[in-house]
């Protein structure tokens, strides 16, 4: 389960061919790329915060899904490009305050079709665990 993409050949292709992932005002960064891991940072903005000032449920939602898809790319490169979400459940535990928050993604299942990655978004500003995560994606008609 080699990759086969550098962060910056994921990132490079997805500014051509999926430029809304990265539209202004989302930040991220990939903190760590490693075979079936990773660890994506969102850097939470005005636009991720919900009234109280703490980082909006969809951003955390949205960040589980970019998160996989990134890990996904760099395993697959564009034959990953028609992999969708199937399934995602999630669980808040606590309120993030603003700030980064980093999705830390493992894929506890990756076959030819369907790969399942288990996602916990620590809090970078005090370290606590704020959500956990289940995805599965499908590997569509690559």
């Amino acid at each position: 389960m080699a990759l086969k993409w550098s962060v910056d050949e994921v990132f490079d292709y997805l500014r051509q061919e999926f430029p809304q992932a990265l539209r202004d005002g989302v930040s991220y960064d990939v903190v760590k790329l490693e075979p079936g891991e990773a660890h994506v940072r969102l850097m939470a903005g005005e636009q991720q915060l919900r009234p109280g000032g703490t980082i909006s449920g969809p951003a955390m939602m949205e960040l589980v899904d970019f998160a996989i898809y990134v890990l996904l790319l760099a395993h697959h490169k564009e034959a990953a490009r028609l992999a969708v979400t199937t399934n995602l459940a999630i669980s808040f535990l606590r309120k993030p305050q603003p700030g980064a928050i980093v999705a830390q993604i493992r894929l506890i299942k990756h076959g030819r079709t369907l790969s399942v990655a288990r996602v916990d978004i620590v809090s970078e500003v005090d370290g606590k665990l704020v959500a956990s995560s289940e995805a599965t994606y499908f590997m569509g008609g690559s």
